[in-house]
């Protein structure tokens, strides 16, 4: 684990993080699940490969998905899953990059998707693997935070600097006194969209459903007004707090949902986040665009720098960064 402080940083391990937390300091994490939404089809009349990452499932009962075809796709053309017989999916509309269609299955995506879909492993961890095929129960249990809620089974993504934690150092932060909370932000294909735009505020920043509960919204007002220190883990749960209305506004009872389209990037005042633990990123991602918002760009630049020369791994089963409260 990298820790970023303001003259030289530090080079630690993620067993470290219970004796560089500020004391009194709270957790955020993220609970969100992740659905086994790759799936993989055949077209009825061909018989031709059609791979699909399912997106989310409509009020009406639709599935939004990305589809990946080396034919043309077109509204009609009917799609049956591989691994769940007699499942049909029809094409309906296009939406841009995605596609709204019918399954003609009764049951919700999830429990269509819990027996025949499969971890979506970003495409680079597929690609370091070549040849090795590694079973994917291993897969959902790896790509699953330990703290994952079944009930917010979601996500097309993990939130990965959760990752990082096991049973022995939650007991350990359990055992100083560390406070742990949980939000909920659903990831969605969009974290993985680069910025193409020249100028950062031009990019159309994908929708994201967060939720956070009374007794998390109850628990991180009182550390704020106890000057405690608040500290993320990962973007995603950096997203949704940030996404909270003033505190003023907060309810005394039912917790607080909703969507954010919120893009962070310097120049950014953190009103809820003093602190967070998070992986090293891909280049032009509003993931990195978050991490030059906390600790400026010459900084940033200074810190990739010295993690490559280190050889730290990066990515979603990469090393971790800690970046303290100031």
């Amino acid at each position: 684990m990298l820790v970023v402080q303001p003259e030289f940083n530090e080079h630690r391990s993620i067993s470290d993080l219970p004796e560089l937390l500020p004391s009194g300091a709270l957790i955020v994490v993220n609970e969100t699940s992740v659905l086994p939404a790759k799936f993989i089809t055949r077209r009825v009349e061909s018989g031709g490969r059609v791979e699909g990452l399912f997106l989310e499932q409509r009020e009406d009962g639709a599935w939004v998905v990305m589809l990946k075809s080396s034919g043309k796709l077109r509204s009609g053309v009917e799609l049956e899953l591989h691994s769940v017989s007699g499942v049909l999916l029809r094409l309906c509309d296009r939406d841009g990059p995605n596609w709204n269609c019918t399954c003609d299955d009764p049951r919700s995506a999830l429990k269509v998707l819990t027996e025949g879909g499969s971890t979506p492993l970003p495409p680079y961890i597929l690609r370091a693997r070549g040849d090795d095929i590694i079973a994917d129960e291993q897969d959902r249990q790896w790509y699953q935070t330990i703290y994952a809620d079944p009930s917010q089974t979601q996500s097309v993504a993990a939130p990965t600097a959760g990752l990082h934690f096991d049973e022995l150092l939650l007991s350990r932060l359990d055992e100083i006194g560390i406070q742990r909370v949980p939000v909920t932000l659903h990831v969605g294909a969009g974290t993985f969209k680069a910025i193409e735009t020249e100028r950062i505020e031009d990019h159309q920043m994908h929708e994201e459903q967060w939720l956070v509960g009374q007794d998390s919204l109850d628990t991180i007002k009182k550390a704020k007004s106890e000057g405690r220190s608040v500290i993320a883990v990962g973007t995603t749960s950096v997203r949704t707090l940030e996404s909270l209305p003033p505190m003023k506004e907060w309810p005394t009872s039912g917790g607080l949902h909703g969507s954010t389209r919120l893009m962070i990037s310097p120049p950014y005042d953190f009103r809820l986040v003093d602190g967070m633990l998070t992986n090293f990123h891909l280049p032009k991602s509003t993931l990195l665009a978050l991490v030059a918002a906390m600790i400026g760009i010459e900084k940033l630049r200074a810190t990739y720098d010295e993690a490559i020369q280190s050889g730290y791994r990066f990515y979603s089963y990469g090393d971790a960064m800690f970046i303290p409260p100031k």
